[in-house]
């Protein structure tokens, strides 16, 4: 058995092969569940209902793939010019801890000017701390996934040190917590009764933005020139270390915009739990997506769907809503599996 390199990849066999491989990893999580003493059917029906099946579960999927859509997005540019981006996490809590310094009443400013400026502030921080790694792989050659990666031990830690210290608000009864944003930073609600807030639309935005950048513009052209053949590019006489510096901003940025957000237009200040993986899962987003930035969209609410509809679930037929982490990594598996087959048939 060989593999053969396709010629011509036809539309219809890439989308019929992604749906095929959700199909293969929904049938084999659907042994974990049964091994658990739960029917599968029962299972699938009580996650559907619990991510999709209710207003209340709708708004409550859409605002959880609002910080993975971020991520996703951040991971997606990385890896299209092979900047292996692990530390997504990292830059997610830099992206929190930039709307605390600035945003719990440090600046009195209306929340029209305030909102932007703690975004933008997070971005910068955020691709700070992919900057630095970035430049250590184009000046000394080193790997990126494990400077980024260390990285994110490094912050959580550095924000929980500030969470004890500084930062840490009186009021909290000795819980980590910072001191809350004030009213202004605080993103609207764009549905009545419900938690989703206009982080949603930002993210939508983002992904467009990204979008149009990677796939209409010079720049875009490069990233996946160097993502293709650094070697080449640099030969034809392509900016590499210039771009991959570029990307590292946009990609870090991208992920500290979603931490911030997540403080905005959710938890009103910065715990130690502010992301539970969402650099990680960020990773499974963009890779179901094929890292297309539109495609992010969907793929981070069906992540989102898949979690939320998990605990519910949960409390239902009483199986652990860990198989939610089971089923994105499933997922995973078949995704690049037919992303294989989608480059290249089997031959004989």
């Amino acid at each position: 058995m060989r593999l053969e390199r396709r010629e011509n990849v036809s539309p219809l066999l890439a989308m019929a092969l992604i749906v095929g491989a959700i199909i293969v990893a929904f049938l084999l999580s659907g042994i974990a569940i049964a091994w658990g003493g739960v029917s599968p059917l029962r299972a699938y029906t009580q996650i559907a209902i619990g991510s999709f099946g209710s207003r209340f579960a709708i708004t409550e999927t859409l605002v959880r793939s609002v910080p993975l859509i971020f991520t996703g997005l951040a991971a997606a540019v990385a890896f299209r010019a092979r900047l292996w981006n692990i530390g997504a996490d990292g830059q997610f809590f830099m992206g929190g801890l930039a709307v605390v310094l600035l945003g719990t009443g440090q600046l009195h400013l209306p929340g029209v000017i305030l909102i932007p400026l703690l975004i933008f502030f997070a971005a910068i921080l955020g691709a700070i701390l992919l900057i630095l790694p970035t430049y250590m792989k184009t000046a000394f050659n080193a790997d990126e996934v494990v400077t980024t990666l260390l990285l994110n031990f490094i912050v959580v830690l550095f924000v929980s040190m500030m969470l004890d210290g500084p930062l840490k608000d009186t009021m909290a009864m000795g819980w980590p917590r910072s001191m809350p944003v004030i009213a202004d930073a605080h993103l609207p609600k764009i549905l009545s009764r419900s938690r989703l807030h206009l982080g949603f639309v930002l993210s939508i935005i983002a992904a467009v933005v990204i979008f149009i950048l990677s796939t209409r513009t010079k720049w875009g052209f490069e990233m996946n020139a160097v993502g293709m053949n650094p070697e080449g590019a640099r030969f034809l006489g392509l900016p590499v270390t210039r771009t991959l510096l570029l990307v590292a901003c946009i990609s870090g940025g991208l992920a500290g915009m979603g931490g911030a957000i997540e403080v905005m237009g959710l938890r009103g200040s910065l715990t130690n739990d502010l992301s539970p993986g969402f650099g990680y899962t960020g990773i499974i987003v963009a890779t179901l997506a094929g890292l297309n930035p539109l495609a992010v969209i969907p793929a981070a609410i069906f992540v989102a769907g898949i979690f939320v509809g998990s605990d519910a679930m949960s409390r239902v037929v009483g199986l652990s809503s860990f198989i939610a982490q089971v089923i994105t990594a499933l997922s995973l598996i078949c995704m690049l599996c037919a992303s294989l087959l989608t480059q290249y048939r089997i031959r004989a």
